[in-house]
């Protein structure tokens, strides 16, 4: 068999995971790419610390321009993660004509632009399935599968160490700074996870996808997004007594206004698949004209599902797969063709409302009253009895603007009986 040979650069947790599936199973992905897929060089910090896997001798080195250099590598896999010296490596990669697969969602969300047109002025491809929701193949899907289609909204569970956070909290009852210790423990959560649980990462991901899905060119630093580390227990164990569960979600709807887009905890249905998705899996249902609901779920991260999305791009840019679909993408297309992104203020949705208020006569109508003004209409109203000077008042809203509601908060948090709050959240059935 002809073999392409691969370079790796950055050799930890994912790199571990597609070097020893390069080594340990060269016959199964020889079958897949009819040809062998030769690990020749991978390029790390440190060649003498060890590794999870048996790399050859002569493999490793400490020098990455020993990887973009060498004329015999055909494809190169950047597993080094960061974004700025990332860029820069695969710039170089793509100068130095090799393709390159990557797992760096920052990467691609930062500077995607710059980097597909680079790779397609010099003849090359980028393959990213690993950058986004692990083990799920959404990446071939979308572009792929569904090229038939227009995708008319996508939603998704796009952070594992999140939902982990989420399940355990409404499972156990336990706050969230314990349930986010406990993930840190068992690894699901970095030392510093604050990229994760403000949202960032799922803004991220969410902007990948809505290129994809829709040939949108958002910043994910504009998509509004909350995180769950600001979320109340309180709200978990009432969004259970009213048949929900909270979970993360990233949301792209195409409307007549354009595209909406937004990240933030949500009141799921029990019911409805996504409220079923625990631990620290991820899960994307799509909606589209054509063929109409799918729903994916699998690992959203771990080393192996990662290493193998990283190699099942290997395998396609092989044999000439990627380059078709790459050359044919609307990925950052001229502005003329793109998605309008729509003013998040004008999004459609139903919300929850939680607000600390003295338990006197009339507190209800003035909130009530806060809400009529801006032409929203309660669907439910639950007060908890409380021994404290202030009760908590749980309001769910019929379908309202993002501003309106908003503005409505803003007014509610200004009455004088309320102590705290408004907590909103939105819902979905």
């Amino acid at each position: 068999m002809e073999k392409t040979k691969i370079g790796l650069i950055g050799l930890g947790t994912v790199g571990s995971g597609v070097a020893q599936i390069l080594l340990d199973h060269g016959d199964r992905t020889a079958r897949q790419a009819g040809r062998v897929l030769w690990l020749e060089k991978a390029a790390v910090r440190d060649p003498k610390k060890p590794r999870g896997c048996d790399v050859p001798d002569g493999v490793l080195t400490d020098d990455i321009d020993a990887v973009v250099a060498d004329p015999s590598i055909d494809v190169v896999a950047e597993l080094m993660g960061g974004v700025e010296r990332a860029r820069e490596v695969v710039l170089a990669l793509l100068n130095s004509g090799k393709d390159v697969v990557t797992a760096n969602k920052a990467l691609i969300a930062a500077h995607g632009p710059e980097l597909f047109d680079a790779a397609r002025a010099a003849g090359r491809t980028i393959a990213f399935e690993a950058a986004v929701a692990g083990g799920i193949p959404i990446i071939a899907n979308l572009s792929q599968c569904l090229s038939a289609n227009q995708v008319e909204s996508l939603t998704g569970i796009l952070n594992g160490t999140c939902n982990f956070i989420l399940s355990k909290m409404h499972r156990e009852g336990a706050p969230y700074a314990d349930v986010l210790a406990e993930a840190q423990r068992l690894g699901y959560a970095e030392a510093d996870p604050a990229m994760d649980v403000d949202g960032t990462d799922t803004a991220q991901k969410l902007a990948i996808l809505a290129h994809l899905a829709f040939g949108a060119r958002p910043d994910w630093r504009a998509i509004p997004r909350t995180g769950i580390d600001t979320l109340d227990l309180a709200d978990v164990k009432m969004a259970q007594e009213l048949g929900y569960t909270i979970k993360l979600l990233g949301v792209a709807e195409l409307t007549a206004k354009g595209l909406q887009l937004s990240v933030g905890p949500t009141l799921v249905k029990n019911g409805n698949p996504m409220a079923d998705v625990s631990g620290p899996m991820n899960a994307v249902r799509i909606t589209a004209d054509a063929v109409g609901e799918l729903f994916l779920q699998g690992p959203g991260a771990g080393q192996m599902p990662t290493a193998s999305a990283v190699v099942a791009d290997l395998i396609d840019t092989a044999v000439g797969r990627t380059r078709l679909t790459f050359q044919t993408l609307k990925l950052w297309s001229a502005e003329s063709d793109r998605t309008p992104v729509a003013d998040p203020a004008e999004a459609l949705a139903k919300f929850y409302l939680r607000v600390e208020a003295a338990d006197e006569p009339g507190v209800l109508a003035q909130i009530a009253a806060a809400l009529a003004a801006e032409g929203i209409s309660i669907a439910s109203f639950q007060q908890q009895a409380s021994e404290a000077a202030t009760v908590p008042l749980v309001l769910m809203t019929h379908e309202t603007t993002e501003g309106a509601v908003s503005r409505a908060c803003e007014a509610i948090g200004k009455l004088k009986p309320v102590a705290a709050g408004p907590v909103r959240l939105r819902v979905v059935g």
